[in-house]
């Protein structure tokens, strides 16, 4: 093992329910190690601003069921800059920070990367609610995310049934369906409409027509934002088969809340790993949960490959759905 006085801890990007048990566990494996862990706000655009604090036990008492991150975020376009990059390389030599652990999504884990190859020692924590880093079956926050999702549209089933109406509800997932599809399997929607695959509303609105006729008094369509709006499906099933819908847009409701006992022993295994990999001297890649176990993968393989969703998935999202 190499050894390590002090490392740089940030959170960067969107925040997600998870960060707070991860910067928990980070502190309390750097401690146990004789490692002090030098908390920086704001991600990056802190680094840059030199606003570090060393961070002691009183900072993550009684953080593990908090949402959110008490580290705070935030992006950092100028970050991509090399004059960017050198200032957060001499700012970190100037608090002796030896590593730096960042917790985030693939735009942080960018920028870890280019101080990785600045010859900074780095390791990189999955924190994407959409689920879309590669190298890790699951990212912090996802859990809660659609926890917190298929709590609304258990709600919102109870409205609709009461008012017989076809709900659309639009969750988080840019690049990525996962959130989309798992909920909408998870709460029995009619259709998942995701970027990984190309839908067609005609039929969405066969099935529809077909339900009512069957008695059905309500149905649920769920929405990436990734893949298209609530509000242009909307239009759309109104125009092809009049069918009125009301909308949902869950937002960054989705974010909210304490994190699921799952996102808190993830959250907890990756921190722990991450100051590990740092200790055995692995730096410019990312820890994951990869079959049940913490794997470590380099940021030139997340950045190369593409997370899949199961097409077994897709299917069974299809099949529950008629």
């Amino acid at each position: 093992m190499i050894k390590l006085k002090k490392i740089g801890l940030l959170t960067s990007g969107g925040d997600s329910p998870g960060m707070n048990p991860c910067i928990r566990a980070v502190f309390r494996e750097a401690a146990q190690h004789g490692i002090q862990v030098m908390g920086i706000r704001r991600g990056f655009a802190g680094l840059l601003d030199n606003d570090m604090f060393e961070m002691n036990s009183n900072h993550v008492s009684g953080i593990i069921q908090k949402g959110g991150t008490i580290l705070l975020t935030a992006r950092c376009e100028e970050f991509k800059y090399e004059e960017a990059q050198k200032e957060a390389i001499n700012n970190l030599v100037k608090n002796e920070c030896d590593a730096l652990i960042v917790i985030g999504g693939d735009g942080s884990f960018h920028g870890a990367q280019a101080l990785a190859g600045r010859g900074l020692d780095v390791i990189g924590i999955p924190g994407s609610i959409d689920n879309d880093i590669y190298g890790s079956d699951m990212s912090l926050g996802v859990d809660t995310a659609m926890n917190n999702i298929i709590e609304a549209v258990d709600k919102i089933k109870d409205t609709a049934s009461s008012h017989e109406r076809t709900f659309i509800i639009e969750t988080m997932g840019r690049g990525s369906g996962y959130l989309a599809l798992m909920s909408a399997i998870a709460t029995g929607a009619e259709a998942a409409i995701i970027p990984e695959v190309k839908y067609d509303l005609e039929k969405i609105a066969a099935r529809i027509k077909e339900r009512y006729k069957q008695g059905k008094v309500s149905n649920i369509i769920i929405v990436a934002e990734g893949a298209s709006t609530a509000y242009q499906v909307a239009r759309q099933l109104s125009k092809i088969a009049g069918i009125v819908s009301k909308i949902t847009v869950l937002g960054h409701l989705q974010r909210g809340g304490s994190p699921s006992g799952y996102d808190r022993t993830l959250a907890s295994r990756l921190g722990s790993a991450a100051v590990l990999k740092l200790l055995e001297g692995y730096s410019g890649c990312m820890v994951g949960l990869v079959k049940g176990e913490i794997k470590v993968t380099t940021f030139e393989n997340v950045f190369n490959n593409k997370r899949e969703l199961g097409p077994r998935m897709i299917e069974l999202a299809e099949v529950l759905g008629k």
